[in-house]
């Protein structure tokens, strides 16, 4: 499914144009976004929990030259499904 597809699915789900559907998971997607750029947890109670997982620096290899570079720490989004999604999706 992709973006077009689940406007589809929130505007006839919603009873709402898609227009509105657009802008609505526009809206939830940047929201979600910006919270997790604060380090904030994003729950959704029986869907899932967004959070920011931390990678450390690390040494890696360059595959191409073999030469040993430095990857520095970074930050990743992350997901956690929940129990309700777990269960629907099994």
């Amino acid at each position: 499914m992709n973006k077009s597809e689940l406007i589809d699915q929130i505007a006839k789900g919603a009873d709402i144009s898609k227009a509105s559907a657009g802008r609505a998971l526009d809206a939830a997607t940047a929201a979600i976004g910006k919270a997790l750029k604060k380090g904030e947890l994003v729950t959704l109670i029986g869907f899932g929990t967004f959070y920011v997982g931390k990678r450390a620096a690390r040494n890696g290899r360059n595959p191409r030259t073999g030469a040993t570079i430095k990857i520095n720490a970074a930050n990743s989004p992350k997901f956690r499904a929940g129990k309700a999604l777990k269960d629907a999706v099994n």
